[in-house]
């Protein structure tokens, strides 16, 4: 027997999204601020070199892909979902890119532009999966990770691409103000956007009610399934753009880019405060996430510690982050 709107909203109430949010959005990020303060200080009593601006200038920029990465993983989380495929949807995009301008003679904008329309398409086929052929998120993405990575080795049968413009690497080489580059001007400015747009707008408030409750959500004239597909075609776009902005770094595209992307970027979300739960999350607290794994690559690489241990230290710290989001749901 089908519930009629009064009695699934009785039965599921709306989620306080809104409480939520400032206990871990704009003003509440305390604890993983706390936890990158704490690391700051840490690093620099262990080297010397940690403090100094050109260090800085360095974790900024290698903090830029995965920051614009997790832009879009922050909204596909805030609705509950998860989207394992934003590095290979990168490799594709930086691979087809590529070969258009190299192989094919397409004008690098133009091929630019085709590479953020096939990182859009991707993202939009892991939203039709979702909500027309009814794929959990997580087979829906994983399916897509699959494709885009093998997608990404045939255009060139795995071979790179070497070679772009002088006015393209400059885009991430050259500060302007003495600090600021093209790419992470780019992650700011995206960061300001979507900040605003989930805070003052009635998108990131429907946002929020479809990651406490789709069904309630839909009944009260959200349009859950539109929304959906939406926020991974957005994911994939961005997943784009963090290829062109790898681009510009690497001068080269690569089919085995954004390997393990996908888990440093849902680490940086959660570690920031989002739930895997949905409903809560925002983009100071990732932004905090970011800069915390990008502050202990760095700092660990400065005190020479190996690899393997990094990716020790990166798993423990993403497994408090998940124990302190079950706990603080418990209260």
């Amino acid at each position: 027997m089908n519930e009629t709107k009064e009695e699934v909203v009785k039965h599921h109430p709306p989620p306080t999204h809104e409480k939520k949010e400032w206990s871990i959005g704009a003003l509440g990020v305390q604890g993983p601020l706390i936890g990158l303060i704490l690391l700051c200080v840490a690093f620099s009593l262990s080297t010397d070199v940690f403090l100094t601006w050109r260090n800085w200038l360095n974790i900024i920029d290698q903090i830029t892909v995965l920051g614009i990465l997790a832009i879009g993983m922050t909204a596909v989380i805030i609705i509950a979902g998860i989207d394992l495929s934003v590095g290979s949807i990168l490799a594709f995009s930086m691979m087809m890119m590529g070969w258009l301008f190299q192989t094919k003679g397409l004008p690098l904008p133009l091929a630019v532009v085709a590479g953020l329309l096939v990182g859009t398409a991707c993202g939009l086929v892991n939203g039709l999966l979702i909500t027309r052929a009814k794929l959990p998120p997580f087979i829906a993405t994983l399916t897509m990770m699959s494709i885009g990575r093998g997608l990404a080795n045939i255009i060139t049968e795995g071979r790179q691409i070497v070679g772009f413009p002088d006015w393209f690497t400059r885009l991430s080489t050259v500060r302007h103000f003495g600090f600021l580059s093209v790419t992470v001007a780019t992650f700011i400015i995206l960061a300001l956007i979507s900040w605003a747009v989930l805070r003052y707008t009635t998108l990131g408030r429907s946002l929020y009610a479809i990651g406490g409750s789709a069904e309630v959500a839909r009944l009260a004239g959200i349009r859950v399934r539109q929304l959906t597909m939406s926020v991974y075609a957005f994911s994939g776009f961005l997943a784009a753009l963090a290829a062109v902005a790898l681009a510009c770094r690497l001068n080269s595209s690569q089919p085995s880019a954004g390997l393990g992307y996908e888990l440093d970027t849902i680490a940086a979300v959660v570690i920031g405060g989002a739930s895997l739960n949905g409903g809560v999350g925002g983009i100071p607290g990732t932004i905090v996430g970011v800069l915390i794994i990008g502050v202990l690559r760095n700092g660990l690489n400065l005190s020479g510690v190996s690899p393997f241990v990094q990716q020790i230290v990166i798993g423990v710290v993403i497994a408090l982050a998940v124990a302190a989001d079950t706990l603080r749901r418990r209260d």
